[in-house]
């Protein structure tokens, strides 16, 4: 729900939209959730600055920064960090105290996962190197600790407190319950606000942000042990904008640096190289690497438990769980495609905020109905239901995003990557993309999501992001979306006719349930509707035919999951872009 005028001064009303500039001077508003009036108001006083000749704030000049430039900023704050796991009965203000005696505390917050920790965020490097000199080694009567000295540490209380000190705000890991989501959508005034709530209530917090670059650094620690040069990123989920909280933490080993590093080396008469150990392909060089680094993240890295090394999947793969963090990982190497298609998808999240509440809503959806799921098997993927919005968005007049086609037109040289013979070229900077003259509300372009899928020939027709159009399906599968990279790939080849009827059927259901219902609320506020209506797992009914949709019959459920597994029993991974996307 859009706030009043008058609850925000225009100088903070400003600071609080965010703006990009056109070649002409216009102004493009990217925040949806302040009413026209305020818009105006903000646009007005920021045209009076411009014509005056006086540069705006620098709260107010937000230029769109590059997905290569967050990635930057975390990484280095992600350096500065410590994990520290604490006692229940802790004093903040003591405990912050004590660690300033080690440098200037930045930032740092408190949640609870297998215990209380707290994340500290030093000014300087220094200070993990002092309060790492303080640690000591546990001595333990019974275990043998493995004295690897890494970034999670452990703080105790030499005189525990009688009575319980002040208390400790813990930041959410988790998404809120349903019932209570079910509560705040009912309480919002139309379906374009209940998408944008559900957004804000799902989406990654900046703390559950922070500690996913934290685990990807700890986890780099232990890698440099072998290769000192290397650099560990998160991608997929984490980091591309489409993240929920309580998401799996996707992790790219990067070892590109040390090959740039040595060649910058060569110079003078002579060529020195370093003797390395050879293999006869990348992927077996992959395999190896992965090896052996899950074999110390198992054997020595701090609260990393049940490590699987899944080396023959078409992706090899470290999989493991991460207490100190709540983080399940995967960490892959050589997977340079799975980056860059992080990076196209983060381009499309940023580029109008309509993106993102769409994809959350109908993912919630998707999940709440079945149609996507944790375990491997027939259906529809996360990635797969990503690029149908963004196909759908696409296909508006005047389209919402430009095609993949179009970001490659505006890329520059630098732009320019040709990735295991693939091209993967398009714009990096975001504010050389046209703003689109869509506005269309989310209510609408809801519905008519729905609708669109749910009339769609799927049986003579693939979908193509790259162009943006319909093309005859190459081959029979059931569902056929285009690789936007590997483009003679079908990402969505694993979902069977039976899952993508119910996918139609839903959404047909769901498009005939929005309009019947209109987009407000009854005077009944506790009655589900909008949004909230189409989330109820067992309330949906086959609304066209005014009988209640069943689920089917046990045993085919159990066959089902039975055949998903024989399927991903040899590969050991999941079907493609559920961890790379």
């Amino acid at each position: 729900m859009a706030a009043p005028i008058a609850r925000f001064p225009l100088p903070r009303l400003c600071r609080r939209l965010c703006f990009s500039r056109r070649a002409e001077g216009n102004l493009r508003v990217a925040e949806l959730r302040f009413n026209s009036t305020e818009v105006a108001a903000a646009s007005a006083l920021l045209r009076e600055r411009q014509a005056s000749g006086s540069e705006p704030d620098a709260e107010i000049d937000t230029r769109k920064k590059t997905f290569s430039e967050v990635l930057a900023e975390r990484q280095e704050q992600a350096q500065r960090t410590v994990l520290i796991n604490c006692p229940s009965k802790i004093s903040e203000k003591k405990l912050l105290k004590y660690l300033s005696s080690h440098g200037t505390i930045k930032n740092h917050f408190f949640y609870e996962t297998h215990g209380v920790y707290a994340v500290i965020e030093f000014s300087g490097l220094d200070s993990i190197a002092s309060l790492q000199e303080a640690t000591s080694i546990p001595q333990l009567e019974d275990d043998c600790p493995i004295p690897f000295k890494s970034r999670i540490l452990t703080l105790t209380l030499k005189n525990p407190p009688n009575q319980a000190s002040e208390k400790i705000h813990f930041h959410k890991q988790t998404t809120v319950p349903v019932g209570e989501l079910m509560s705040i959508l009912c309480n919002s005034d139309n379906v374009s606000d209940q998408l944008q709530m559900l957004t804000e209530k799902y989406q990654l917090t900046e703390e559950n942000t922070r500690l996913r670059f934290l685990a990807c650094s700890l986890i780099q620690d232990i890698a440099g042990a072998y290769f000192p040069d290397c650099i560990v990123k998160p991608f997929g989920s984490s980091v591309n904008t489409f993240g929920k909280l309580g998401c799996d933490l996707d992790m790219f080993l990067d070892l590109d640096d040390i090959r740039k590093n040595a060649a910058r080396r060569k110079t003078g008469p002579f060529n020195i190289e370093y003797q390395m150990k050879r293999v006869s392909s990348q992927r077996i060089a992959t395999q190896r690497i992965l090896s052996v680094i899950g074999e110390f993240i198992d054997n020595f890295g701090p609260g990393c438990v049940s490590v699987q090394k899944i080396l023959n999947a078409r992706c090899p793969l470290v999989r493991f769980s991460h207490q100190p963090s709540g983080f399940q990982c995967d960490l892959t190497a050589n997977n340079r495609i799975a980056m860059r298609s992080t990076e196209l998808l983060y381009i499309y999240g940023s580029l109008d905020p309509r993106v993102r509440a769409l994809v959350f809503g109908v993912r919630c959806w998707a999940r709440t109905h079945g149609i996507t799921s944790s375990i491997p098997g027939p259906w529809i993927t996360n990635f797969a239901l990503t690029v149908m919005v963004l196909f759908f968005l696409q296909k508006r007049q005047p389209p919402i995003v430009p095609t993949l086609d179009q970001l490659k037109e505006l890329a520059d040289m630098e732009d320019k990557q040709i990735i295991e013979g693939y091209d993967c070229t398009f714009v990096s900077n975001l504010n050389k993309i046209k703003p689109t003259e869509n506005t269309e509300t989310l209510d609408l372009l809801l519905g008519d999501f729905f609708e669109y899928f749910g009339n769609f020939a799927f049986n003579k027709y693939s979908l193509n992001i790259r162009k943006g159009k319909e093309q005859n399906k190459p081959e029979a599968s059931a569902l056929y979306i285009q690789n936007p990279f590997e483009q003679s790939l079908n990402i969505s080849k694993n979902v069977n006719a039976t899952q993508l009827e119910r996918f139609v059927s839903l959404a047909r259901e769901s498009a005939w349930l929005l309009q019947q219902e209109g987009k407000g609320p009854s005077s009944n506020r506790s009655q589900l509707w909008g949004l909230a209506a189409l989330l109820q797992a067992s309330g949906m009914s086959n609304a066209s035919k005014g009988i209640k949709r069943k689920r089917g019959p046990a045993s085919e459920r159990i066959k089902s999951l039975l055949d998903s597994l024989k399927i991903n029993t040899n590969t050991g991974k999941r079907p493609f872009g559920t961890q790379v996307w």
